[in-house]
């Protein structure tokens, strides 16, 4: 079969028209080479890559959600990071009045107008603590008047009188029930002494008394102290309670007369004020006859019991009335009722909210939102529910320093408020560190993958895409004198017509 050659028509060059075609591919492909080059992307749009555009938007947004996450964590830290220098400030506070209250129990040396002086730097260091309290706050929102406390209902103050709540994970538009239960009834340290025997005491009519020629030099031992005293042969038990009872803020022991049916006494009672394991007392006659019924730790000493709680079904740290627990989901502290706390019983109430909450993760979930309570530090919520409150201490309070009888109490109140100060900034502390800040590095070293893993898909391979343009411009540079060399083609028929 004849085939004729191409150059031997002129309307129409085929050879041209496959040089265009093929010139046109290769200033496309050169054109996008250039594109990838001068925007950095290697996909600019969906036709470049589909699937590839679909897992890069992905990651993209997994990128931005990361990005976010550190963000919120960086604002987390310095939302801790300043309600603990706040701390820092009261705790400096909380040992300049516990410095008064101490130089104010050497009353032997000091003036009345020096301990009312003392009394007015302490009413000053009390408004200061409430002033940082109130004015302590980032971005508008106070951090230790109790505005980032969690909210409870249900509580019942006669049984639980104080709840302290640190942490809680709450259902999503839910609340959470919280039930305390005692299992071991709380105990003080009881020692006691009986008429008759070895016990040097006698029957008096309807009283007891010291037996006569009994004079007796007792010493007396609490958790606070020591305290030496004398009573004569023939003192009433009534008259021995009450001397005893009277120097309890000093040695945490008091006295009670035991009564029969009748109402006549029968003997003593000695207790330590105050219920738990800490508690103890003991009671031994230096001089005379005075026989002390055995306690729990010999002859003449016992010690109390610490309440037993469960929390949610949790076995909570306690000491004496005051329960713990530190669980994932639930971290509080209570303050059991006398009433409550010596009987086997239960309350429940439900924590409703509140708290400061930081979205942490790159998803918006209960996984990557935590949550911690902040309780007010004000003087009227310093301090504990046995001793008092912290505000007690100022003119005019119940346990002002002016009266040398408040001096033990007005120690133990503010101690209490200084380890509760110092237990709020640990925890405060505990939270930035080992779960603010170690999410903050996993969530950095997750952005880092994620976003090599997205320039690995989208962004433009610089020695690859210079090689490939190298030889895009080759091809269109040759294409281009190809084209010239075939339109030249048909002036070969020109020899056809000579």
């Amino acid at each position: 079969m004849f085939r004729e050659e191409p150059m031997s028509r002129i309307n129409t060059n085929v050879s041209a028209l496959q040089a265009i075609s093929q010139l046109t591919q290769n200033q496309a492909d050169l054109s996008t080479r250039l594109e990838r080059l001068s925007s950095g992307f290697r996909i600019n749009r969906g036709a470049d890559d589909p699937a590839g555009l679909i897992a890069s938007e992905s990651l993209r947004s997994e990128i931005r959600g990361l990005q976010a996450a550190i963000d919120n964590s960086t604002r987390a830290i310095n939302v801790i990071s300043t309600a603990d220098a706040a701390l820092g400030e009261v705790s400096k506070l909380l040992l300049e009045v516990k410095a008064l209250v101490n130089s104010s129990t050497n009353s032997g040396a000091l003036s009345d107008d020096e301990v009312q002086a003392n009394q007015l730097q302490i009413d000053s260091l009390l408004e200061s603590i409430n002033r940082v309290a109130n004015s302590t706050q980032f971005n508008g929102k106070k951090l230790l008047n109790g505005e980032l406390a969690y909210t409870i209902s249900g509580q019942n103050s006669d049984q639980l009188q104080r709840l302290q709540i640190f942490g809680a994970r709450i259902p999503s538009n839910a609340s959470l029930p919280v039930t305390v239960q005692v299992t071991q009834s709380a105990q003080t340290a009881l020692l006691s002494i009986d008429q008759g025997g070895a016990s040097g005491l006698s029957a008096a009519g309807t009283d007891t008394t010291l037996a006569s020629g009994n004079s007796v030099t007792l010493e007396v031992r609490g958790r606070l102290g020591t305290n030496i005293f004398t009573f004569d042969g023939g003192t009433t038990v009534s008259a021995i309670a009450a001397t005893i009872t009277s120097f309890s803020t000093l040695t945490g022991v008091s006295a009670s007369v035991v009564t029969a049916t009748g109402g006549s006494s029968t003997g003593l009672q000695f207790s330590s004020t105050g219920y738990g394991s800490d508690e103890f007392v003991s009671v031994r006659a230096i001089t005379g006859t005075f026989g002390v019924n055995p306690g729990d730790q010999g002859d003449n000493e016992d010690r109390g019991r610490d309440a037993g709680v469960l929390i949610n079904g949790q076995s909570a740290n306690v000491k004496g009335l005051i329960a713990r627990i530190r669980t994932s989901g639930l971290d509080l502290v209570a303050d059991l009722s006398t009433d409550f706390g010596t009987t086997l019983s239960s309350s429940t109430f439900r924590i409703t909210g509140g708290g400061a909450n930081f979205q942490i993760g790159p998803q918006v979930n209960s996984d990557g939102l935590l949550s911690i309570g902040i309780p007010s530090i004000t003087t009227s919520n310093l301090g504990d529910s046995s001793n008092g409150f912290l505000n007690s201490l100022g003119s005019g309070g119940d346990t002002r320093i002016t009266d040398s009888n408040n001096h033990p109490t007005a120690a133990a109140i503010v101690q209490s408020a200084i380890e509760q100060i110092a237990t709020l900034s640990g925890r405060l502390g505990g939270f930035q560190a080992n779960q603010v800040e170690t999410n903050l590095n996993s969530v950095r070293v997750a952005l880092e993958n994620v976003q090599a893993s997205e320039s690995t898909i989208r962004d433009t391979d610089y020695a690859v895409e210079v090689a490939n343009l190298t030889r895009a411009q080759i091809l269109v540079q040759s294409t281009t004198q190809i084209l010239g060399l075939a339109n030249q083609l048909p002036q070969n028929v020109l020899s056809l017509l000579r």
